[in-house]
């Protein structure tokens, strides 16, 4: 019998987990159709999710819905911005909700989310982008049948970013990292809600960040009326940072907006409460600092929020007569007073008015005040303050734990009155800024992962003037560089406020400025441990002129000497305007630009070089090498024009493999040593009637241009004594060439056998055949050139011309010898009629032509008989 009972249990129990197994395949369908039925009908909105999953088992004995990638995407006015999105969204109802036909509501339990993100924007026109509710949805009678029912339990929230941007007001909050859940019975019209809440706040408006990634928590029971849409504060902790508040009143959604009937304050007085308002990160842990005096925070706000009002509020920061110490730290914060009101009484956002009577510090002996008053804050804020003190910057560390690399060091004075509008501030409009007061600095010392080397500032002074902010003394000193700077800043407050350029115009002297002193590339290291130099970045906020003088200044490995011009900083580009130095035994001017906007920084240069020294400039610029490998070969002077660009590495050196343009020279009382040039002993080598050690390169202009790693060099005539040399073609940076030379070669250079030819000829004929032309290509590279001519056959074309020449002449002499036989004087011996008569005048002519030509060209003569 009992196996029987256990058997059919096993039965049962195999059915109702295959059937539990194999539910979400017969009702996935049906609630993936109810979702987006729900949605569509529902919302003017584009939607999306990527899958639903259902299981009878994650939430046994519930179904467990699962929404994978859920969107809601607006359409016009915000179209493609995203309203909602949820990495995973999770439901739970009974079971019985699945069987419920269509058209019966279906009662959900719980909920939560993941990984969401909701963004609530009012645009310029005061339009919302969540009003995403179709007409048609909203004019249903509240008879016709709803999808869904909410039955929740509970629900949670899971690292969510809510954003809240108002475009009218330019005012923007940011809610991340959130974490809620809430228990309560949402099926009754009245419940108290039992929540958790941790997240980080930022909040800026016009442009001015007044919080960021404040970390906020709210333990509450919320009493909520559901029928009155009133949500009442009744049990609640709340931490700002670690300042404890408890909140009194209620909230209540009304046709209008919202009513707001609140008051707050901190629960205990202790001034460890102020010291709770700093982050964690840099307040370090606050119960184990003594403290003496009070702080608190008492508040209040009453009113309607509407599209143009907004609550009442009345809020009071005060503190009298207290002091804090770490107990690892040896100086104390003393005789503290803070005494701040932020008020508004009539609604009006405009009417807003922040109001610091007094706040004050000292640190052994040295004391510090500062007072402010901003008003009119949503039109136009108003701005009145002073700062009034002395801060031994090495104190600050001593004090409080601020986490440095390196400690500060220095003096700071400050005397400082200021009254200001915004409205000047964005209009540039300095005559209505008031300012008056000087702020001093002397003695700082700081180290940072910013700056290449420690940085000194011995002494500096600045002086607040209506119009504008003048720099009256600049003295620093970094690595082996030092600094004076005088000049003036015309827009500080609209680089302080409002994120705008900072402008001025400074001068600058110098005994010594070190440029690796102040733009060393930073170096990263990735998560695989591979060290990366990003590129020196010229600041995108400055826009100013600085003209500088300096007596040394060392680039690279160069050290150039009396160095002036101006530099103009703007749009993270340095613009070098009739810069000189001297440097190589000479001078340089320079013009052009150097830009790190973008990835890849670039520079495009206008050099004037005059009488520099050939062997150490060409020697030194790894770009001069090589484009003209000549140093070590030609001693002399240079006088050039070079205009280039092309990209620069990290460490601000040319990249030679990017750069291009042209290069016009002169030489000057040059020198050659053909010892060092492995291609002029190949010449000379080759070309024996040439001595390099003689030839003179004075007043030679050559024409240059490069590009992709290429020169090419325009064709140009050097002179050798008499000899003339066109020389032209191009060679690579990889020292590879292909030049090719032509030689006009006078003939008396090509050895006795062709002089004692053309000593042969007429002195007519000579003068047509001066010189001979050679041609000559020189490739391979400059340590291994290769050179070919066509000497030898320039040479054995003379020659043979030369003999032709000879025959030639010979030929004419022997015609004119011939011409005189024949028509020479007759013989008075009468003719003798008896001898034979078989020889003729034809014959007789050729046998003397014969005789006569042997003799002219060295025949034997007969023998006497």
């Amino acid at each position: 019998m009992l196996k029987k009972v256990l058997k059919g249990l096993g039965i049962f129990l195999l059915v109702t987990i295959i059937a539990l197994a194999a539910a979400p395949f017969l009702f996935k369908d049906k609630i993936k159709e109810m979702i987006a039925k729900t949605l569509n009908e529902n919302v003017n909105a584009n939607i999306a999710f990527e899958d639903v999953d259902l299981s009878l088992f994650k939430s046994f004995p519930q179904a467990h819905v699962t929404i994978d990638k859920l969107s809601i995407i607006n359409k016009a006015p915000f179209a493609g911005d995203t309203l909602l999105y949820a990495g995973e969204t999770n439901v739970t109802m009974s079971v019985k909700e699945l069987f419920k036909g269509e058209g019966e509501t279906m009662s959900l339990e719980s909920f939560s989310a993941v990984d969401g993100i909701v963004n609530i924007i009012f645009n310029k026109e005061g339009l919302g982008n969540f009003d995403i509710a179709l007409k048609e949805a909203e004019e249903k009678k509240p008879s016709d049948s709803k999808p869904f029912a909410l039955d929740i339990q509970n629900y949670e929230v899971e690292n969510l970013k809510f954003t809240y941007i108002d475009e009218g007001s330019n005012m923007k909050m940011v809610l991340d990292s959130i974490y809620h859940e809430g228990k309560g019975n949402f099926a009754a019209q009245k419940l108290d809600l039992e929540t958790k809440t941790t997240a980080k706040l930022s909040f800026e408006m016009e442009k001015m960040n007044y919080m960021n990634n404040v970390g906020i928590t709210l333990d509450a029971i919320l009493g909520i009326d559901l029928e009155k849409n009133r949500y009442e504060f009744k049990d609640n902790k709340a931490l700002i940072n670690q300042l404890p508040l408890e909140f009194n009143g209620f909230i209540q959604m009304v046709e209008a907006g919202q009513t707001y009937d609140l008051t707050f304050k901190t629960p205990t007085s202790d001034f460890k409460n102020f010291l709770g308002l700093v982050p964690a990160a840099y307040s370090g842990d606050i119960n184990k600092v003594k403290t003496t005096g009070q702080f608190s925070v008492d508040g209040k706000v009453k009113g309607n929020l509407t599209e143009t009002t907004i609550p009442a509020f009345d809020v009071k920061i005060a503190s009298n007569n207290a002091s804090f110490q770490y107990p690892d730290l040896p100086k104390s914060v003393k005789n503290i007073v803070i005494d701040t009101h932020i008020i508004n009484e009539t609604g009006l956002m405009n009417d807003t008015f922040v109001n610091l009577h007094q706040l004050s510090f000292a640190i052994d002996q040295d004391v510090f005040n500062a007072k402010a008053i901003v008003k009119n804050i949503a039109t136009n804020a108003l701005v009145d303050a002073e700062l009034k003190g002395t801060i031994n910057l090495a104190n600050v560390t001593k004090a409080y734990p601020v986490k440095l690399d390196k400690p500060l060091t220095g003096i700071l004075k400050a005397d400082v009155k200021t009254k200001f509008d915004m409205q000047s501030v964005e209009k540039s409009q300095y005559q209505n800024i008031q300012n008056s007061g000087t702020v001093s600095l002397t003695g700082f010392n700081y180290e940072g992962p910013e700056m290449a080397k420690p940085f000194k500032i011995n002494q500096a002074a600045v002086a607040f003037n209506p119009s504008q902010i003048r720099l009256n003394q600049f003295d620093a000193k970094t690595g082996t560089s030092d600094l004076q700077v005088t000049g003036t800043l015309d827009n500080f407050y609209g680089f302080v406020f409002k994120n705008q350029i900072l402008k001025g115009n400074f001068n600058m002297n110098s005994t010594k400025l070190v440029v690796s002193d102040f733009m060393a590339p930073t170096t990263t290291v990735s998560e695989e441990g591979k060290k990366t130099t990003e590129a020196v970045k010229i600041p995108s906020f400055l826009d100013c002129s600085i003209t500088a003088k300096a007596k040394t200044v060392v680039y690279d490995n160069l050290n150039l000497k009396d160095v002036s011009g101006n530099m103009i900083i703007r749009d993270e580009a340095v613009t070098l305007n009739n810069l000189k130095m001297g440097i190589f035994g000479g001078n340089i001017g320079l013009t052009g630009t150097v830009s790190t906007k973008g990835n890849t920084p670039k520079f495009d240069m206008n050099l004037g070089l005059n009488a520099v020294n050939i062997a150490e400039s060409f020697t030194q610029l790894d770009m001069l090498k090589s484009i003209a490998p000549i140093a070590g070969v030609i001693n002399g002077k240079l006088n050039s024009t070079i205009k280039l660009s092309g990209n620069l590495q990290n460490d601000m050196t040319p990249n030679l493999k990017t750069i291009s343009g042209d290069l016009f020279g002169q030489l000057l009382s040059t020198t050659i040593n053909e010892k060092n040039s492995a291609m002029l002993t190949t010449l000379s080598s080759n070309m024996k009637f040439i001595d390099m050690s003689k030839l003179n390169l004075n007043d030679v202009k050559a024409a240059l241009s490069f590009k992709d790693g290429k020169v090419n060099l325009k064709p140009m005539d050097i002179k050798y004594q008499d000899i003339t040399v066109n020389v032209g073609g191009s060679h690579g940076f990889d020292q590879t060439m292909n030049y090719n030379l032509k030689f006009d070669v006078p003939v008396k250079y090509l050895g006795k056998d062709v002089t004692n030819l053309l000593a042969k000829l007429t002195p007519a004929d000579q003068k047509q055949i001066t010189s001979i032309p050679v041609n000559g290509l020189m490739t391979g590279n400059f340590s291994q050139p290769k050179f070919n001519s066509d000497l030898k056959q320039s040479t054995t074309n003379l020659t043979t011309q030369l003999v032709k020449m000879q025959k030639e002449k010979l030929v004419n002499q022997g015609t004119n010898a011939l011409g005189n036989l024949i028509g020479g004087t007759k013989s008075n011996t009468a003719t003798d009629t008896t001898k034979s008569t078989t020889t003729t005048p034809k014959e007789d002519i050729k046998t003397k032509a014969t005789g006569a030509l042997k003799d002219l060209f060295g025949g034997k003569k007969k023998k006497e008989e």
